[in-house]
């Protein structure tokens, strides 16, 4: 059963922006350790890094909630082997899905040379 639906469409620039005028302190903020890692070893791209921003964004939505109760680095975007993104989510984010039941959250990416969109869906398994 599907508890929420989030989607985001960020403009690529704009995350370029950010980035210009923050640098180390943008992304301390809002990627993981891991999630900085990966984004360096694939080339920094700013598509990549804007996917990231889309996906967390959807992902809250798909909560529900947006951003109350937690942060970004509550939520963590990782890939499984076929580089598939997957979502684990952590401290606020993880309560606030426990409480309405999502056990798992589904996550598409998509960028374009303009815009980069991501598409959220919470889950609740019922056995």
């Amino acid at each position: 059963m599907i508890a929420g639906i989030g989607v985001d469409i960020v403009e690529i620039k704009r995350i370029g922006k950010v980035l210009d005028k923050h640098g180390d302190r943008f992304l301390d903020r809002f990627l993981t350790a891991a999630e900085q890692t990966y984004w360096r070893q694939w080339g920094a791209r700013l598509e990549t890094l804007a996917g990231y921003w889309a996906a967390k964004e959807a992902v809250a939505k798909a909560l529900g909630t947006g951003f109350t109760g937690f942060g970004f680095s509550d939520i963590a975007i990782k890939h499984n082997r076929l580089g598939r993104p997957t979502v684990e989510l952590t401290g606020g984010a993880a309560t606030l899905a426990a409480q309405i039941g999502v056990s798992c959250v589904w996550l598409s990416i998509s960028h374009s040379a303009v815009n980069a969109v991501a598409m959220a869906i919470g889950e609740v398994r019922t056995s």
